[in-house]
């Protein structure tokens, strides 16, 4: 399968941009000061969740200036939900020793959560002591894997629409745009 760039560079001019750059850097600089503020003294252990994360955790690590490790993790959900459970397709797994540690999950955006959610179940099962998460974008809608989910850390609630941009993609495309766009028509 061919890949069509000039359909890919139409989606990006005529996408509506919902949060620009510089939107998008005062919420990094506002979710920097809230984690500093709450996990500096922790010694926290991050993993960015790839690939969605990269693009936001590379941006939002800079901004913060205390001791931390950083690694990463690959994880889908398949299936349905089971028990409260979802199971995960790991593709890689943590690979810290988490006993007692405090730990930030960074990803790019909380849709439904339901990955997001087993992820943090499945370290604290590892022994982390305290799971935190960080998302660039909250989609606004009632879909939630829990009523009322949030992440501990949200930079930036965004309408329910196809999104790309600033880790989020397009057909695996325009992670890289700086702001975060909405798909014309979706």
């Amino acid at each position: 399968m061919t890949t069509d760039l000039e359909e890919i560079r139409r989606a990006l001019a005529e996408a509506d941009c919902l949060a620009s750059p510089e939107q998008v850097d005062a919420a990094l600089d506002r979710l920097a000061a809230a984690i500093t503020a709450e996990l500096a003294e922790q010694n926290p252990l991050v993993y960015c969740v790839m690939n969605g994360g990269l693009i936001f955790a590379g941006r939002l690590l800079a901004r913060l200036a205390f001791p931390l490790e950083v690694s990463y993790l690959h994880a889908s959900r398949y299936g349905h939900q089971l028990e409260g459970n979802s199971l995960l397709d790991w593709r890689v797994r943590p690979a810290h020793d988490l006993k007692g540690r405090s730990v930030l999950v960074i990803d790019d955006i909380l849709d439904e959560g339901h990955t997001l959610q087993a992820i943090c179940q499945h370290l604290l099962e590892e022994g982390a002591a305290r799971v935190s998460t960080a998302v660039l974008v909250h989609k606004v809608h009632e879909r939630k894997a829990s009523p009322g989910m949030r992440a501990d850390f949200s930079g930036l609630d965004i309408p329910d629409r196809f999104l790309f941009g600033c880790g989020m993609d397009y057909k695996g495309y325009w992670r890289n745009a700086p702001g975060i766009y909405a798909l014309k028509g979706h």
